[in-house]
């Protein structure tokens, strides 16, 4: 069986958790979409992984990992990837397979987004600056992009970096008065890159074929979260690719009809990074509260997220875009302790009653949620195995999110571990 996991909030719901333990049944994860803005984070007992450009499935020993022509690597942050795991004895450089049509985030990636973000000043997008959007724009270019596939010809290369330095460095002069690009350091960062990864490049796309028809279990790993998708999300405070689960087919080759399982995850609450309206934001002690209890701070930068109630609307939206069939919910545990909850469960837009999420952000930014208010509980959950267990009120709250979706729930996240989880049959 075939499974993708995608995120239906704004990022940051889990997915490294639930990936982790799902890959334990599975021979290959593919991440198919994103760039190291992308933060996945895997709990073992007492050892802490934090992932940006590496598939989850990363920190089981043998699993083939697939990084899709979709992915924008950035190789220093992969390179200290890699050897961040082969100090704790989980060597990848025989099981990672990297797309040669991947392209890649260099250095003036990162100076064009940290230059636009400063220029916008108080109309910034919010981004993580590590570069991602620029590079996804160089891509749609087509004339300035570097693929991995470049790395095979280090003469090619270098005409290249020359071409983009000098490009580059004029418009950046003449935007933000930034230095010239020094095209000869750029290129020897890359030859380096070159010599530790040109060896996992390949055709991915054929590679997963192959393991399709071979009868081999393939797990696929979205990234970010289908409310920031490009073209589905709140735009422009998205992402720059299509990192609800229709990105899947374009970013790694693999159509969507060779998937049995479509998994979509959530927290029990809602979080935020970064600008763009949020209906159900509470920046409040309730919000507060939330952060602190949930660890809520991003795993690639660290920032505090903004945390409110769980959005029922929004997670209708993505769970009808991206084909869900079932949900899994993490950080439910989060909640304990508060006295009552509350569930948008339809919006108020315009004066009229609508349960359908609009994607542009300026009608998002509009909207009055339509609440249900349900009981909260005092009781820890974290060592509950059963859902028949759960206190009473921990089971309302999931029955009531599951009926406002419309997918059944069947995934419970009740601590960071991947030992403390709920499984619920379909």
């Amino acid at each position: 069986m075939n499974t993708c996991v995608v995120g239906l909030q704004w990022g940051d719901e889990g997915k490294g958790k639930v990936v982790d333990i799902l890959a334990e049944d599975c021979d290959i994860v593919v991440r198919y979409a994103g760039g190291a803005n992308a933060g996945h984070t895997v709990i073992i007992g007492d050892e802490r992984f934090a992932l940006h450009l590496m598939p989850s499935g990363a920190v089981r020993p043998g699993m083939a990992c697939v990084i899709g022509n979709g992915v924008v690597v950035d190789p220093e942050v992969l390179i200290e990837e890699m050897d961040g795991l082969a100090q704790r004895g989980l060597d990848v450089a025989d099981r990672l397979f990297i797309s040669a049509n991947a392209h890649v985030v260099l250095d003036y990636h990162k100076q064009e987004d940290q230059l636009r973000e400063q220029a916008l000043g108080k109309d910034r997008i919010g981004t993580t600056a590590r570069g991602i959007g620029p590079c996804y724009a160089d891509k749609v270019g087509r004339s300035l992009a570097v693929r991995m596939a470049d790395f095979r010809d280090l003469d090619g290369l270098r005409a290249k970096l020359e071409r983009i330095a000098e490009y580059k460095g004029k418009i950046f002069a003449a935007l933000y008065g930034a230095a010239p690009i020094d095209a000869a350091a750029l290129f020897e960062k890359c030859r380096v890159y070159r010599d530790r990864l040109v060896g996992c490049v390949c055709d991915t796309t054929q590679y997963l074929h192959e393991a399709v028809v071979a009868g081999r279990r393939i797990l696929f790993e979205g990234a970010q979260g289908s409310l920031l998708d490009l073209d589905h999300g709140t735009f422009p405070f998205v992402t720059s690719s299509n990192s609800s689960a229709l990105g899947l087919g374009p970013g790694c080759g693999v159509p969507s009809r060779m998937v049995d399982r479509f998994i979509g995850l959530v927290k029990a609450y809602s979080t935020r990074v970064g600008s763009g309206p949020f209906p159900t934001e509470q920046d409040n002690a309730i919000g507060d509260r939330i952060r602190e209890r949930g660890h809520e701070y991003g795993t690639t930068t660290g920032r505090p997220r903004r945390c409110g109630w769980f959005d029922g609307v929004a997670v209708a939206y993505s769970a009808r875009i991206g084909g869900i069939d079932e949900i899994a919910m993490m950080h439910l545990d989060t909640l304990a302790g508060l006295d009552e909850l509350k569930i948008a469960r339809a919006y108020r837009l315009h004066g009229q009653e609508t349960t359908f999420f609009p994607g542009d952000a300026a009608d998002l930014a509009l909207v009055e949620c339509v609440y249900d208010t349900l009981p909260g509980w005092r009781e820890d959950i974290c060592d509950v195995t059963r859902f028949e267990d759960l206190p009473q009120a921990t089971r309302h709250y999931v029955e009531r999110a599951e009926k406002i979706v419309g997918r059944p729930i069947t995934m419970l996240g009740v601590g960071p571990d991947r030992r403390q989880v709920i499984l619920r049959a379909r």
